[in-house]
């Protein structure tokens, strides 16, 4: 299992995501992007709306998943 932030990942704090891949980590990272932005969270409003567009124009995002992804492998397990 590896840890990544939620700062590494295009937002605003040091929240850990664990997981075993790096899409275990986006995924987190969307959750809790929504959930903070839905708790009234504003400084988590510019990474919620880019993540919400990189679910829906994924072709167009692939530089930012290959990046996760590059990161991702190059951490070391936790």
């Amino acid at each position: 299992m590896k840890t990544m932030t939620c700062r590494q990942l295009g937002g605003p704090c040091d929240l850990t995501h664990r997981g075993d891949t790096a899409d275990d980590v986006i995924k987190a990272q969307d959750r809790h992007l929504k959930e903070a932005v839905k708790a009234g969270d504003a400084t988590h409003q510019e990474a919620r709306d880019a993540m919400k567009g990189r679910w829906r124009h994924p072709r167009q995002s692939m530089s930012w998943y290959h990046d996760v992804k590059a990161s991702f492998a190059g951490l070391s397990e936790s």
